[in-house]
């Protein structure tokens, strides 16, 4: 199959699962598929799929994120030792992990091509990132805990692993509670990555966005806890802050320069 007969193999496949697809109409344009591809992939429930699928699926993917670019680590400046500031699309970095910022249900989003990074990386992944986190949380019998850590399998992603951590949210002000819960977002998923036996981390902007943690105030905290770590364990892990609007490159500067 060429990358246009995968893609609507695997759309037909996700609109057969359900009754009351039945109705809708694939476009006939590349981008409108692409788009009604993610959004199925997005609102599907953590279920079985067959191997024909998964194949299809896996080959798909693994074009589109080729296609997309791969940014790998040693393509990368040191702004420290051991240190990297990159403003990018998380998604394309070949590191050993990336973080993910999840929610407490740990199965990612279920809005239709949202664009927050717990959706792009499951939609690049792939469906089993999904059922993976779903067995995760299955054997776990309860939600996440704010500031702690789960890991699994990057799938069809460049990165080996994907570490998915629950960020504080901010209603009114920042309490010293959520400075520590924020704090441990960063300890969790690096000590998680040390016994994985993980060399390169990618953090994204944890509770920034939507969890309106202040960004000065989160990149402060997250800073010190990495330069605190890797005091502690030399040479252990390279560590990148993965950056996606201007602000915060420019605040990573001022911090790490």
């Amino acid at each position: 199959m060429n990358e246009s007969e995968q893609r609507l193999y695997l759309i037909k496949a996700l609109l057969s699962e359900r009754s009351e697809y039945r109705e809708i109409n694939i476009p006939s344009d590349t981008h409108g598929q692409r788009m009604l591809l993610r959004s199925l992939m997005n609102v599907r429930p953590p279920k079985a799929i067959s191997p024909e699928f998964q194949e299809v699926q896996d080959a798909y993917l693994q074009k589109r994120n080729a296609e997309r670019g791969i940014v790998r680590l040693e393509e990368l400046e040191p702004i420290q030792p051991d240190l990297y500031l990159w403003r990018g699309d998380i998604t394309t970095l070949a590191a050993d992990g990336i973080v993910n910022a999840a929610n407490s249900g740990m199965t990612g989003c279920y809005r239709p091509c949202h664009n927050c990074i717990d959706n792009c990386i499951h939609t690049y992944a792939g469906i089993q990132l999904r059922n993976a986190c779903e067995e995760i949380m299955e054997r776990q019998g309860h939600e996440e805990a704010t500031g702690t850590a789960k890991i699994t399998p990057a799938f069809n992603l460049p990165a080996k692993y994907v570490l998915h951590t629950v960020g504080p949210i901010i209603y009114d002000r920042v309490t010293k509670q959520k400075k520590a819960q924020l704090i441990s977002c960063y300890e969790s998923c690096l000590q998680l990555a040390l016994d994985n036996g993980l060399k390169s981390l990618a953090f994204c902007c944890i509770s920034t966005g939507v969890f309106s943690f202040p960004n000065d105030q989160a990149a402060e905290l997250a800073v010190q806890t990495v330069k605190k770590f890797q005091d502690e364990h030399p040479g252990a892990m390279k560590v990148i802050f993965n950056v996606f609007l201007e602000k915060d490159e420019r605040i990573y500067k001022d911090l790490l320069r």
